[in-house]
């Protein structure tokens, strides 16, 4: 095993609101992955941070009466904690609003100016004169100008499903105000990503990222790179832009430097060379996962503002699909939007690290937390197999042989297949095929129970005279529980840490070359892990379902008020519809809300533009059948043509569903 020297990153959570087990899919992969370095004796520095900047936070300070650094304070707090009990372990948890990410935002951003990648021009904005700020889409509301639905984003219908320009809405107002915005310029800073097309064509192909991340890439690259906004005028909480008074850093330039920021923190704090890891010609690894939502930024925007700023580039980014529980969106009204916090009250964490291991692969594939599944594979697997062997085994060695192991390991060949397991569960470990590794493992703990189940220790126990052979049995299944223990370790890190104490061993490094314990003295036998308690599961549902006529609001009210007068049939027949397959999905440049779909309706494929993107990313949506109108007229919306609608139904927000027809529907056929 060579010492390499690795640097790891988590994506970093957002200083708006609690971490949730959806966030936890990325920060325990992570972790496991880190632990298996530091476990096969790589250098591995796994850094984090806070992301605090935006308008978000800016407004939500205000709106509690404090300043935005004492609500970042307080959120990131609350973050660590909840990381710590889930035992992800970093080696620096920091905040992009530090003065290392003010230095190094602003270092990146003056090499770029002065190498010719910065650019500005004034571009109309809606403006709220009572607060005297610039208003995104998302902070205007107003009536549909479509179907009259009050209360509507800037940018589209939640009612209808209508795109629009924030200048369309009717009774526009200002969402934070509610005063009405006025037109007003101003100068905003531009990345020339496209300056960069060429080192992002090489740097894409060069096995840095998964196949189907490097696909999607591809396509945006050959759609042509777009210059990209990386300011926004004052009110602003984040870095002011050097030279450039009243202009902040936009959130999504300064997030990434955070990396940069929260390990320079510590290299400080222990002598570490900075330069080693982010220097242009470093050879050190440098390994970024993220959820497949933020791959633009990382994988185009990121890349080419180190390239441009003169620092190395990711060895590898990994991206991870989305959670599901029970098979759906998490949900605030069914209980299963669960917060870390919510779950920790009531369940052991090291339940779901193992859970998420066994579920978890190389791909982007969306993985899901199935509750019955969930308590099944930790009672069987942890409980019923590996633990169940120290517990089988310990009585004996304790009553029989006052705790002290066999001299001989009676089974050499046996104990010698557990250590030959080694490089091919590290090798699953080190490509992220957690799911592998750990049935791998499992095999292995069928194994020891077979043996120990074929031995009877409890018979050889009864026999007088067998005394030798029971405490070599006894002793042998504690063996195999040490290597399943030491094999389990970067997911189960508590639950090793036991094992280790009850084994009265130093703390193991991966076994490639461990020899049995023999002729050893071990302590007394604790139980490690209890199993999974239904009644556990039930309260953590409970306890996170929202009080839906506390929290219904007039907006998801009227959504479900008649908004037309009532048709005729005949009227309705007119409507061509067809299940349509949706052969590409895009994200929009500049819209929160809409995407831009490819879809194949039978005798030819139409471009749709959906304010769905809300409840669906692009890459969840391509493949899939859904219902069109194929006889809409085409219509001319801000982000392009729009020529014909998708059905959705919901409430809004994340609770938008497409109507997807059964999967052996054909693309084309008309509905009757």
């Amino acid at each position: 095993m060579s010492d390499r020297k690795i640097l790891v990153t988590s994506a970093l959570p957002y200083a708006n609101g609690p971490i949730h087990l959806g966030h936890l899919v990325e920060y325990i992969q992570t972790d496991i992955w880190v632990r298996f370095q530091k476990q096969r004796g790589n250098t591995c520095y796994f850094v984090c941070a806070d992301d605090t900047h935006g308008t978000p936070i800016m407004l939500r300070a205000d709106r509690e009466g404090i300043t935005p650094e004492q609500l970042i304070a307080q959120v990131g707090q609350e973050h660590l904690a909840d990381f710590t009990e889930f035992g992800v372990a970093f080696d620096n948890y920091h905040s992009t609003h530090s003065e290392e990410n003010r230095s190094y935002s602003s270092l990146i951003y003056k090499r770029l100016r002065d190498a010719g990648h910065i650019s500005s021009r004034n571009i109309t904005q809606a403006f709220d004169p009572v607060k005297n700020m610039f208003l995104s889409d998302r902070f205007i509301k107003g009536d549909c100008p479509k179907c009259g639905a009050s209360d509507q984003y800037g940018d589209g219908c939640e009612a209808c499903g209508t795109t629009y320009a924030p200048s369309e809405l009717k009774n526009a107002v200002s969402a934070i105000s509610g005063a009405k915005p006025i037109s007003k310029d101003s100068v905003h800073y531009f990345f020339d990503l496209a300056n960069f097309t060429e080192m992002l064509n090489a740097w894409t192909k060069e096995g840095h990222l998964q196949s189907e991340v490097r696909n999607k890439l591809a396509e945006w690259l050959e759609g042509g790179l777009q210059q990209w906004d990386i300011s926004r005028d004052a009110p602003y909480f984040g870095f002011e832009i050097p030279d450039a008074p009243g202009k902040y850093f936009y959130v999504w330039l300064d997030a990434p430097i955070g990396y940069m920021a929260s390990f320079k923190n510590l290299c400080d704090k222990q002598g570490t060379d900075f330069d080693e890891y982010w220097a242009k010609d470093s050879t050190t690894e440098l390994y970024h996962f993220i959820g497949k939502d933020i791959i633009y930024f990382h994988a185009l925007f990121w890349p080419a503002m180190l390239s441009g700023a003169n620092f190395r580039t990711p060895s590898a980014i990994y991206a991870h699909g989305f959670l599901t529980v029970n098979g759906e969106k998490m949900s605030k009204s069914r209980g299963t939007f669960i917060t870390a916090r919510t779950y920790l009250d009531h369940l052991n964490p090291e339940y779901l690290r193992y859970y998420f291991a066994a579920k978890l692969s190389a791909s982007v594939d969306d993985i899901d937390l199935n509750f019955d599944d969930f308590s099944q594979r930790v009672n069987s697997d942890l409980v019923g197999k590996v633990v169940n062997i120290a517990s089988r085994c310990s009585g004996f060695i304790a009553k029989r042989f006052d705790n002290h192991l066999s001299e001989k390991c009676s089974e050499p060949a046996l104990y010698q297949e557990f250590i030959n397991a080694n490089e091919l569960i590290a090798n699953f470990y080190e490509t992220r095929e957690f799911g592998k590794a750990m049935r791998e493992i499992m095999a292995l703990a069928d194994k020891a129970n077979q043996y120990i189940d074929e031995k009877k220790p409890w018979l050889i126990a009864k026999q007088e005279g067998n005394e030798a052979e029971l405490h070599d049995v006894c002793s042998m299944g504690l063996n195999l529980f040490s290597l399943l223990a030491t094999y389990l370790k970067p997911v189960i890190p508590v639950l090793a840490e036991q094992a280790e104490l009850f084994l009265n061993i130093s703390t193991q490094a991966w076994p490639a070359a461990q020899n049995p314990l023999l002729n050893h003295s071990i302590n007394d036998f604790k139980p490690l892990m209890t199993r999974v308690e239904a009644d556990k599961i039930l309260a953590i549902v409970e306890a996170s379902k929202e009080n839906l006529e506390k929290t219904a609001s007039p907006l998801k009210a009227k959504v479900f008020e008649p908004i037309a007068d009532t048709i005729e049939f005949e009227d309705f027949a007119k409507l061509d519809l067809r299940i349509a397959k949706i052969i590409k999905a895009e994200h929009i440049e500049g819209s929160d809300k809409l995407l831009q779909l490819t879809v194949d309706i039978g005798d030819e494929t139409r471009n749709i533009l959906a304010g769905i993107k809300s409840a669906y990313a692009p890459e969840d949506l391509e493949g899939k059948l859904t219902l069109v109108i194929a006889n809409l007229a085409p219509r001319k919306m801000r982000f392009g043509c729009s020529e014909g609608m998708v059905l959705a139904a919901g409430p809004g927000g994340k609770d938008i569903w497409i109507l997807s027809p059964e999967a052996g529907a054909v693309a084309g056929l008309r509905v009757k």
